[in-house]
């Protein structure tokens, strides 16, 4: 069963971009209150507190219980917006709910055993989350905060699916009751390796390289001759001059 959190909120009048700011400034967060067959009513609700809450898991599956000047009010929370970098929160929505009549919700998945799982501790899988909440039909008194999957009997590439996770009672799977797909929620899948290709540097063989050393030293050596043919040029091209002096 969910847990009941109360919230102390105060009505608002002023509306727009910029009482909103001035409400936000004064720490305070602008909100809005509807459903139940009753007006919305425009409130204002504690910047500080709502961070706190916000960041519990519980919180977003929990039964809200808002006192508005002396009246109260179950609610569950069914929206909000943060400032897209600053830990501020923009607006909040709130839905009344009634006792009697079903809603709808969000609910995170906790998933169990996944570390005993044969395929995992015999066969080295990976375990691939496919969806971590899901939406579910219910009476408020039945909203849980969460619901488990157990995964300790999954072997390599199997898979578990929305009609596998044991529920409480009174509540159902808001897709599954509409006719949607079963789809899945986990599976263990193998791990793939992919090898890439390394270039293998051409080796000579043994027979040309004994080739390649003589060439290499011919070649050298033909450099050298012809500097010194050219060095011989040069002093017969001088030795004219100095007979002429």
């Amino acid at each position: 069963m969910s847990t009941i959190i109360e919230l102390t909120a105060e009505p608002r009048a002023a509306k727009g971009t910029g009482a909103s700011r001035r409400l936000r400034h004064a720490g305070r967060v602008p909100a809005i209150l509807y459903g139940a067959g009753k007006e919305p009513a425009m409130i204002t609700l504690d910047q500080s507190q709502m961070l706190r809450h916000l960041e519990n898991e519980k919180f977003h599956t929990s039964i809200l219980t808002v006192t508005v000047g002396g009246e109260k009010d179950q609610a569950i929370l069914r929206d909000w917006h943060m400032h897209p970098y600053k830990p501020l929160i923009m607006h909040v929505d709130l839905q009344r709910i009634s006792a009697t009549e079903k809603i709808h919700m969000e609910v995170p998945l906790h998933f169990v055993g996944q570390d005993v799982a044969p395929g995992v501790k015999v066969d080295g899988g990976i375990v691939t989350h496919l969806m971590t909440e899901v939406d579910v039909t219910c009476l408020p008194k039945d909203l849980p905060e969460f619901l488990t999957v157990d995964m300790s009997a999954m072997h390599i590439n199997d898979s578990v699916h929305l009609s596998d996770i044991k529920l409480p009672e009174g509540v159902s799977i808001t897709s599954l009751t509409h006719g949607g797909d079963d789809l899945a929620v986990a599976a263990v899948t193998t791990v793939r390796v992919v090898e890439e290709e390394v270039p293998v540097a051409a080796v000579p063989v043994a027979g040309e390289a004994a080739a390649a050393a003589p060439a290499e030293g011919e070649a050298k050596a033909g450099e050298a001759k012809a500097g010194e043919a050219k060095a011989g040029e040069a002093k017969k091209a001088e030795a004219p001059k100095k007979e002429g002096k």
